[in-house]
């Protein structure tokens, strides 16, 4: 599932495209999974004619900024991606929606699974889901006090506790993983019996993962070395971390979880 940088990666494209340009045509599929709580003909009528004036994200949430309301909001789901072209030949498959823009830029999202959403809002920020999200660990990192505070506050395990979106918005299984690994702490834990220091270390291996990913553009052949992110997949036998530490598959807050034992306290 497209995470935190993935979404980011897929925001700076969508602005690259379309920022500052007036949406010249829009064509849709018929979705009615897709397309919640809206319709294509009225996603259509939204874009149609408007100019894109600014590239928004929360979380695992775009919005185009128009120089009218509503807005259109893009969730990818498990599979969803933006793709521009200028050829309408060079269309993806399972597109959902395609904006052709005035300088003969096309941005298309796909959605194979049909686990991604396209919506309309008024105010993004202040209408669900958005609204119930918590933090962006990204744009808007809690000052150490407080996250430590509101972490230590929670009686739910540190993983289940850093997946979860009315926490902070944007962390997925990969992230909460490699994020647990670097700071030390081992995803059983409740979230509450985690010392001052090792709060303060879990944001700030947060903030410097995400930090790490968002500049390489989620482009995982660029991500250190180091990480675990590089060794961690596939459940094998004898799966090491680069200093050669075993890594052991659990289920934890009903997710695979990738660890190391012999580090992770």
């Amino acid at each position: 599932m497209p995470e935190l940088p993935e979404v980011e990666a897929g925001r700076k494209l969508a602005a690259g495209a379309g920022a500052g340009h007036r949406v010249v045509r829009v064509e849709t599929v018929d979705d009615d999974i897709v397309y919640d709580g809206t319709t294509p003909e009225a996603v259509q009528r939204c874009l149609r004619g408007r100019t894109i004036l600014d590239t928004h994200r929360h979380g695992k949430h775009i919005w185009f900024e128009l120089d009218r309301r509503p807005w259109p909001c893009f969730h990818f789901g498990m599979t969803g991606a933006f793709v521009v072209y200028r050829d309408q030949t060079d269309r993806p498959r399972c597109w959902k929606i395609e904006i052709t823009y005035a300088h003969g830029v096309r941005l298309a999202m796909t959605n194979s699974r049909r686990l991604g959403r396209v919506r309309l809002r008024n105010d993004p920020r202040a209408e669900a889901p958005i609204s119930t999200l918590g933090f962006d660990p990204y744009l808007e990192m809690p000052s150490p006090t407080v996250f430590v505070e509101t972490l230590r506050s929670r009686k739910a395990i540190v993983k289940g506790l850093l997946l979860d979106q009315s926490f902070a918005a944007g962390v997925g299984n990969w992230i909460a993983d490699e994020v647990l690994f670097q700071a030390g702490i081992d995803p059983r834990r409740p979230a509450n019996t985690l010392s001052v220091q090792e709060a303060k270390t879990l944001r700030a291996k947060l903030a410097s993962v995400l930090k790490k990913a968002v500049a390489v553009d989620a482009d995982a052949g660029r991500f250190p070395r180091s990480w675990m992110f590089h060794r961690r997949w596939g459940k094998r036998d004898g799966q090491k971390t680069a200093r050669g530490e075993a890594i052991e598959h659990i289920t934890v807050a009903g997710r695979t979880t990738a660890w190391v034992p012999s580090r992770q306290r």
